[in-house]
């Protein structure tokens, strides 16, 4: 069974500062190095916590680095060019606009692929902003009304097989490794 354990990066909120204090504090003594310290740990701490946090930018217009960290590409070692290191997740936001009627729907991702590309998440939703109805993409209806999502090196594809135009506002999430 697994532990139960707190997971993440968390900036404690109880450190309190009396600036009065501060403000008697002898600048050459102890205790005002002793203030240093805690105040570069603190600042050190923040920083630790902020660059592991995934950023929550969604733009679509820029491809932005999301925060995510993944392991070295299995295929470097200390015997390859290239050196073993965490590769950064790339997200880019799509707005692919509305769905078709029982066809497939290709727009641009502009993201330029190559052997190194690899995909780490591929989603969407659709949202019929007149009948109050949302879905995510991929999605499987009851009645076999699915809605199908695929990428190739230069589209994001969605395929309808049934009258999906009043979902007309699409968004697709992309995240990817570049190496």
């Amino acid at each position: 069974m697994a532990q139960v354990s707190n997971f993440g990066s968390f900036v404690p909120t109880t450190n309190i500062w009396d600036t009065s204090e501060i403000y008697q504090v002898d600048i050459n003594s102890p205790e005002f190095r002793e203030l240093l310290v805690r105040l570069y740990q603190n600042i050190n701490n923040i920083a630790i916590v902020l660059n592991s946090k995934d950023t929550g930018i969604y733009d679509n217009t820029n491809a932005n680095v999301n925060g995510q960290v993944w392991f070295p590409n299995p295929a470097w070692s200390s015997l390859t060019t290239t050196a073993p290191a965490q590769r950064q997740v790339f997200r880019t936001v799509i707005n692919f606009g509305a769905l078709t009627n029982g066809s497939t729907k290709s727009v641009p991702h502009n993201i330029v692929c190559n052997s190194s590309t690899t995909f780490t998440r591929i989603y969407a939703t659709a949202s019929d902003t007149t009948g109050f109805n949302y879905i995510p993409i991929p999605y499987a209806g009851s009645a076999g009304d699915n809605v199908e999502m695929n990428v190739d090196s230069t589209n994001v594809n969605i395929t309808t097989n049934t009258d999906r135009t009043n979902f007309n506002v699409c968004y697709v999430i992309l995240e990817y490794l570049l190496f």
